[in-house]
């Protein structure tokens, strides 16, 4: 540890994150980690980083940290109006902090999580291989409260001198393709020409387990009960009430509702800065 960050505002739900706990699904642990990797890849890459290294994920809300020692940190994600010493920094680029100064970053502007790096990472204790907060086991770091001290590591290289984030902006409409199975045989034929035609939105309840959609119930050929199975990210189970919910990083190892396909993984990060009410429209 080389130096420290303190926390002023931890904003509704600020939480470490890394890219996660590889291998481990066989103990119950799902994956977890940023919802956002490339964002959080790139915001590592602007201070020098390597791109798993911890940093924080915040949720509509912002933080804000004060340095103890100088730090250069970069925001990326969900575009924010970053703030130190009270004055305007620049998002999706490298920052000097000075000492003693508090670096701010506001609600997201659109889309849902911002990603804050710190030159050295976060260096709060790993489980299982990740410094990663996991809402739905509860391994990793608890939520980010006021007055918390963040460790944080040495640098690992100077940040590049023409850093800048390149990243897509929040959908306006959340488009999500999807491989058919294991359990699409459970459905109805016009299952599929419903989910492609449908009006879904993303629905308010959706959090770092799953995102939860409103619109018009899927209609089954099966209604008995379905054994627990496992479950891997991307996956669209189907509950009771017919609309589906797409499984994110902290989602469950196990589920005992059938999954009509699997959303491919390149295509989450969008849905994690899907906000409410964002149109969702799926691609089977």
């Amino acid at each position: 540890m080389t130096g420290l960050v303190v926390v002023v505002r931890p904003g509704p739900l600020t939480t470490v994150q890394d890219l996660g706990r590889r291998g481990v699904a066989h103990l119950g642990v799902p994956r977890g980690g940023a919802l956002d990797e490339p964002a959080l890849r790139v915001a590592n890459r602007l201070v020098g980083n390597p791109e798993g290294a911890a940093g924080l994920e915040t949720t509509l809300g912002g933080v804000a940290l004060r340095a103890v020692g100088r730090v250069v940190v970069a925001v990326t994600g969900a575009p924010a109006a970053v703030r130190v010493g009270g004055r305007a920094a620049a998002w999706g680029a490298a920052v000097t902090v000075p000492d003693g100064a508090v670096i701010e970053v506001g609600p997201a502007a659109y889309g849902v999580r911002s990603y804050l790096a710190v030159a050295g990472g976060l260096a709060v204790p790993p489980v299982l291989g990740s410094r990663s907060a996991d809402l739905l086991s509860g391994l990793g770091p608890a939520p980010l409260t006021a007055g918390q001290l963040l460790p944080v590591g040495p640098p690992a290289a100077p940040p590049p001198a023409d850093g800048l984030a390149v990243l897509p902006a929040p959908p306006a409409e959340l488009v999500l393709r999807l491989l058919p199975g294991p359990r699409d045989d459970w459905f109805a034929p016009s299952a599929f020409t419903l989910l492609a035609r449908a009006r879904y939105e993303v629905a308010a309840a959706s959090n770092r387990i799953a995102l939860r959609t409103e619109g018009p119930p899927l209609p089954r050929l099966r209604t008995d009960e379905l054994p627990s199975e496992g479950m891997v990210l991307g996956a669209v189970q189907v509950p009771p009430d017919g609309r589906p919910v797409v499984f994110l990083a902290d989602h469950p190892t196990t589920g005992g509702y059938p999954v009509i396909g699997v959303v491919p993984a390149a295509d989450l990060p969008a849905a994690a800065q899907a906000r409410p009410g964002t149109p969702l429209r799926f691609v089977p």
